[in-house]
């Protein structure tokens, strides 16, 4: 599926829909947010976190994860640019960020390759100026369930 957001106001009320869709789903989720540098993977995750309450959403660009939770929700923002080693990702201990119920929004994924778990929704972001095409595929049962809702509420 394939969605144009003619500017970033678009490209965040994208964001708030996919974060109201996750309501439904009660088990881990990972989705991946891929795009060269400047694509708009940090706006998407900033306002998909922000719908949740958090006003304060910082890069995870030199900390590798921020982590955001409160009574409704458990949401982990990986950015793995800088990551030399996939290995690192175990030593923050990834895996315990995939429990029923968490959410992790990842970006540059396959430079973690090993030690991410597999997307059930992948994001691919590009564009020009500021228009964005957002290609979304999915692979998984819950991930399917995810763009579901947001092809009925698009």
């Amino acid at each position: 599926m394939k969605i144009t957001c003619n500017n970033e106001t678009h490209t965040k009320d994208f964001a708030k829909l996919l974060a109201h869709c996750t309501s439904n789903i009660d088990q881990a989720l990972i989705i991946y947010l891929e795009g060269d540098l400047g694509a708009g993977k940090s706006t998407l995750a900033r306002s998909f976190i922000q719908t949740f309450g958090f006003d304060r959403v910082k890069s995870p660009t030199y900390a590798l994860v921020e982590s955001y939770v409160n009574e409704k929700i458990s949401i982990h923002h990986f950015d793995c640019y800088r990551l030399s080693d996939p290995e690192e990702l175990e030593y923050i201990g990834i895996r315990e960020y995939s429990a029923p119920g968490h959410i992790q929004l990842i970006e540059w994924a396959e430079l973690g390759h090993g030690a991410i778990e597999p997307a059930d929704m992948v994001i691919n972001i590009t564009g020009i100026d500021e228009a964005r095409t957002l290609a979304i595929t999915t692979h998984s049962n819950t991930g399917e369930q995810l763009l579901a809702c947001v092809n009925s509420s698009h």
